[in-house]
């Protein structure tokens, strides 16, 4: 009886359903990260993801349904023509108020 039970432990096949179940689990995590990435393509919301807000390497990703649009920063200053809007206010606790002329 003890030869039986130890050729049930050196199966090699036990060791290969253990990888199965392994990587079942891998993808079933992977397929969560997916589910809840902002720029999902199977999400219909519109997204707009800012990657290092005020550095020299900003870069805007806007996603409106099933467009993508990445914006990146440079060093130059706009130009053009327009008229004031209004005005903004930093509170003290740090929050911006935008108040329209």
């Amino acid at each position: 009886m003890r030869f039986l039970e130890d050729d049930e432990a050196d199966d090699p096949i036990l060791s290969v359903v253990n990888l199965v179940d392994l990587f079942l689990v891998i993808c079933a995590v992977l397929m969560v990260l997916i589910a809840r990435n902002p720029l999902n393509p199977f999400q219909s919301k519109d997204v707009i993801v800012v990657e290092n807000p005020g550095k020299a390497d900003m870069t805007i990703t806007v996603k409106d349904g099933e467009k993508l649009e990445r914006y990146t920063s440079t060093s130059k200053m706009g130009k053009g023509g327009g008229i004031k809007a209004g005005v903004t206010y930093r509170l003290p606790d740090g929050n911006l108020v935008y108040v329209p002329e």
